[in-house]
């Protein structure tokens, strides 16, 4: 009963950014709603009380007091309008998301067993998920708008999410700052938060170009503007940085060499898709790969590396799958499994192991037994080729 049994909370595991992901979105929204009701409504706070003095002193004009109501209202209204563009374009769709993702891992504590028809689909649309989730990180976007059509499931994948990462990796791979400096802007809390120098390092990349451009006047003003400000944290890479005034890309060397390659372009591209994981608690390796990850861990053994001992049935013994193993460690097992080369299944007291004579290959008696109906009774070791009657194999009981 215990081995179907289900376990939410290792189930629960994987699932933080995928209620995370909307929060946060949703996080931006009450911000830009709470930063416009800030400024507009101390705009019109502070006309009010200016209109106020005014009418305590006597010094209010009646046509100056209808003007600034009119002007008060107006802001008011305008604020209005904004808000509710807001919330019925970006706040309701992203509750509804929430409420939909939230219902998704909800019904997972309903199910009792991991047999259940009712898990079965609820891991299918996991899968989906997963897959959606690996095409998207590959630049497939199309195919995963396209699954997520056919499954019904585009409230639970983060398309939109890496639509916006592909279209500021892009903007960076063309060698421009833009989109990806509006993105710390709107970020610009959370990024000071966790101390993340994106912005920084981004600054400087455009302030790099501007020297390589040998635009000096625009760029001297450009560092007073933008980098003066990270001198206390980034001392020494802006003191590094103001050297390239006096050098070209073709004079210089050393570290300012460095700062003039085209490879600090990839370079900030890794750190802004970090940054972005980071914020949205996403893992930086797929949903997919981690989750076989722990499979494979759980099935990793030496012998999967020996030719002589690979087994047809084992995942880490396929070469594709192979590769993605070699990323965890080897598996741990207070008992021993022992496996049937033959049949890939499990050797147990119902299916015990039996030997040859001779060499003692092993292998299981259903593998073994399936062979001598075959062969009159004789059955042949795959690996040594030695023939025997089956009943001169010997049982070997497992201590």
């Amino acid at each position: 009963m215990a081995a179907t049994t289900l376990n939410v909370d290792g189930v629960m595991l994987f699932e933080q950014p995928f209620a995370r992901v909307p929060y946060e979105n949703y996080r931006k929204v009450f911000r830009t709603s709470q930063k416009n009701i800030e400024k507009e409504l101390g705009a019109i706070q502070t006309a009010a009380s200016e209109l106020a003095r005014k009418a305590r002193s006597g010094a209010a004009n009646p046509e100056d007091a209808l003007r600034s109501i009119d002007a008060m209202m107006k802001r008011a209204e305008g604020l209005k309008k904004k808000l509710n563009d807001l919330q019925t374009n970006s706040g309701a769709p992203t509750l509804q998301v929430i409420r939909e993702r939230l219902q998704h891992l909800a019904a997972v504590e309903d199910i009792e067993s991991v047999r259940s028809p009712e898990f079965a689909r609820w891991a299918d649309t996991r899968l989906d998920r997963w897959l959606i989730d690996w095409t998207l990180r590959h630049g497939r976007e199309k195919t995963a708008r396209r699954i997520a059509a056919q499954k019904g499931i585009g409230t639970l994948v983060d398309i939109e999410l890496f639509s916006d990462i592909r279209r500021i990796e892009d903007a960076l791979s063309r060698h421009s700052c833009t989109e990806a400096l509006a993105w710390c802007s709107e970020n610009k809390a959370a990024l000071r938060k966790v101390k993340n120098p994106l912005e920084f390092e981004l600054r400087l990349q455009e302030f790099i170009e501007l020297t390589r451009a040998r635009k000096l006047m625009d760029a001297i003003t450009y560092q007073k503007k933008y980098l003066i400000q990270w001198q206390e944290s980034q001392a020494v890479q802006i003191n590094q940085a103001s050297a390239l005034l006096a050098y070209t890309p073709i004079s210089a060397f050393g570290p300012y060499k460095r700062l003039y390659d085209l490879s600090r372009w990839q370079t900030l591209i890794q750190s802004f898709r970090v940054a972005i994981y980071n914020l949205s608690t996403l893992p930086t390796e797929p949903l997919l790969h981690l989750a076989m990850y722990a499979g494979l861990a759980s099935l990793k053994l030496p012998a999967c590396y020996n030719q002589e001992t690979t087994n047809i049935d084992c995942p880490i013994c396929d070469p594709d799958l192979g590769k993605l193993a070699t990323e965890v460690p080897f598996s741990h097992h207070v008992n021993s499994t022992i496996v049937c080369r033959i049949t890939g299944k499990i050797m147990d007291s119902d299916n015990f192991p039996m030997a040859f004579p001779e060499h003692g290959t092993v292998y299981s008696r259903e593998a073994l037994e399936d062979m001598a109906s075959r062969n009159e009774g004789q059955v042949t070791c795959p690996r040594t080729k030695e023939t025997c009657h089956f009943a001169d194999l010997r049982k070997v009981y497992i201590s």
